[in-house]
């Protein structure tokens, strides 16, 4: 039966202008408004002088983080609400900030997201230099992972299991937070050299040198450490195509030892992969970063049973933006 429902523009351009406030946030992210007005209340001409910019454009930006709850505005001028202030302001443990400026960082690439489509490759160009990228990068995974990392460890069952491998683990908080849950537990983690600074300046931030090891490598293409009984994958898999994956996983199984845990963490897709919203739209984010995608449950059940690993499971655990765990015993 045809509806009878008129059927306006509003839903189509509320999502085609759906990208006017992340930028709004990420602009105030990065010039640091949040960081001060965490404290004080500032009128829009006091926050431009010690800003160093427009004072039209910087109340324009106040007025705007103001209509989105995220600044409190009276006759006085400007403060954080107390959102911004415990996840926004740079002195707050609880700081999103760096991964708001990776997404900033993607903006670029998702503007040409036509030509990834059309090419089925990666886009190259891009107005940000390397480096600042992946400082935001590290600190926004840094971000995630301690915001999930102590529930995860919890629930996991690693009792009895001496040496744990955190494959692309970056700065390691996983495997940290593995180990203080786990007294008899030590880690290594393998990842680029690049990220073993940040792995150790944090293992180092909780007193755990001593039990967190870094190797540097490419767990694609180098030897994997051996004589772990756990192994840790935690979004990993969703930057490498299909075939790498299989390749990791092989590679990771085959330098466990016997009746060793496999745990992959990422976002999963339900199995005909045309959602839940955020890995669906995540696979786009990967088509103009790398060659990967999410995958859904099935393939990762899959890729493990290929692999000769057994007793697979899905853990009861669901993370932000749909992400979960799904573990196996290799041969």
């Amino acid at each position: 039966m045809k509806s009878t429902k008129k059927h306006g523009p509003g839903r189509i351009l509320a999502l085609s202008g759906g990208y006017w406030q992340p930028c709004a946030l990420h602009c105030g992210v990065k010039l640091g408004v949040f960081s001060l007005l965490a404290e004080r209340r500032l009128t829009a001409v006091e926050a431009a002088a010690r800003l160093k910019a427009s004072p039209r454009g910087v109340e324009l930006l106040l007025n705007a983080l103001t209509s989105m709850d995220l600044l409190d505005k009276t006759e006085e001028g400007f403060l954080d609400t107390e959102e911004a202030r415990v996840f926004l302001d740079r002195e707050s443990p609880e700081y999103v900030g760096y991964m708001v400026m990776h997404h900033h960082h993607l903006v670029d690439g998702w503007s040409q997201l036509d030509q990834a489509v059309v090419s089925g490759q990666p886009v190259t160009k891009r107005s940000h230099g390397e480096e600042r990228e992946r400082e935001s990068f590290q600190m926004g995974m840094y971000n995630l992972s301690m915001a999930i990392a102590p529930e995860l460890a919890a629930k996991i069952n690693l009792a009895g299991r001496k040496r744990l491998l955190d494959l692309g683990g970056g700065p390691g908080v996983h495997a940290i937070h593995f180990c203080l849950a786990n007294p008899g537990l030590t880690a290594t983690i393998f990842d680029r050299p690049t990220t073993e600074p940040f792995a150790r300046r944090t293992a180092e931030k909780f007193g755990m040198e001593d039990r967190i090891a870094f190797a540097a490598g490419d767990f694609l293409h180098d030897p994997l450490p051996a004589g772990h009984d756990v192994a840790w994958l935690s979004q990993v898999i969703h930057s490498n195509s299909p075939e790498q994956c299989r390749r990791l996983i092989a590679r990771t199984v085959a330098a466990l030892e016997p009746g060793g845990l496999i745990l992959i963490h990422d976002f999963l897709l339900d199995d005909n992969q045309a959602g839940p919203l955020f890995p669906a739209l995540f696979s786009l984010n990967m088509l103009i970063g790398n060659h990967g995608r999410s995958y859904s449950e099935k393939e990762v059940r899959q890729m493990l049973a290929d692999c000769g690993v057994s007793a697979i499971t899905r853990l009861d655990f669901m993370g932000p933006n749909d992400s979960g765990v799904i573990q196996g015993v290799a041969p």
